[in-house]
């Protein structure tokens, strides 16, 4: 009885981490910029459905490997080939199980065969600089909540800009248009702020701050100004677009400090364009 009662558990197990059924349509690539976005799936108000919209190859890879981007450098035509994809969850399926739902969905419809290596590349601690933080820590009393939405009448509004040219992300959270970016957290923590960093540099990036609360900040920097600094040992650029590294000391009065570390990168090593069929 205690053999049966094991089997029936590692069956279910098995069960929740395949897609019931699974619907993959070709979008043709145009060149124009498309919004990439999912729906659903465990952990959600919808978590027996998975929908993910003008995913690419690279989004697939990314999400069923779990690498942060600096971690995975798809080549071009992996940004090109792109699907919407509608996915039935068997019920009982957690959070975690999803990453390995489309990696098998990866092997069986598209032949995906990878393999991993250690690589040492440029990494950064994000420390607090010479005078100190530049920013305050968040009230106790947390914000009131927003107002709740009401029916959707159509794609969101497009992103509002400052006289600048920065995204106005006044409400909380993460932008970038035309090149330049700002993040803005009325309580925010610094690995957060780390990870952000990471995935804008492509680069790891450690919080080694030593500050454990949670802050109130906003940091605003140009992508492209970005690309030609030298680094975080550069002088500091005084112009009204700087660098992440400048815009770092300048605003929040933390550094990054590079080095070297070995991280595990992950090789496609064949992939299929098309999936088999439906």
């Amino acid at each position: 009885m205690k053999t049966a009662v094991l089997l029936a558990i590692a069956c279910c197990g098995a069960a929740a981490q395949e897609f019931e059924a699974v619907s993959i349509k070709v979008v043709p690539f145009d060149g124009r910029g498309r919004t990439v976005r999912t729906v659903g799936g465990p952990g959600t108000k919808d978590p027996t459905r998975w929908a993910a919209e003008n995913f690419t190859l690279a989004n697939l890879v990314s999400t069923a490997y779990r690498v942060n981007p600096y971690q995975f450098n798809p080549p071009g035509w992996m940004h090109t080939a792109i699907f919407n994809i509608e996915a039935r969850v068997p019920e009982g399926a957690k959070r975690e199980d999803l990453a390995i739902m489309v990696r098998h969905l990866l092997e069986e419809r598209f032949k995906i065969a990878v393999h991993r290596e250690q690589k040492e590349m440029q990494a950064y601690d994000l420390v607090v600089a010479k005078n100190g933080p530049k920013f305050k820590e968040a009230p106790d009393t947390p914000p009131p909540d927003p107002p709740a939405p009401g029916p959707s009448t159509g794609p969101p509004p497009p992103l509002k800009l400052d006289k600048d040219g920065y995204p106005d992300v006044s409400a909380g959270g993460m932008a970038i248009a035309n090149g330049k970016a700002r993040i803005r957290q009325p309580n925010g923590t610094m690995p957060y702020l780390a990870a952000t960093i990471s995935a804008q540099l492509r680069a790891p990036v450690t919080d080694a701050t030593g500050l454990t609360g949670k802050y109130d900040f906003t940091l605003t920097w140009s992508a492209a100004a970005t690309r030609m600094s030298a680094g975080p040992d550069a002088p500091l650029d005084d112009g009204p677009d700087p660098s992440i590294f400048a815009a770092l000391q300048e605003q929040l009065g933390l550094k990054l400090v590079s080095r070297k570390m070995t991280v595990e990168i992950l090789i496609v090593d064949h992939i299929e364009t098309t999936p088999t069929e439906n």
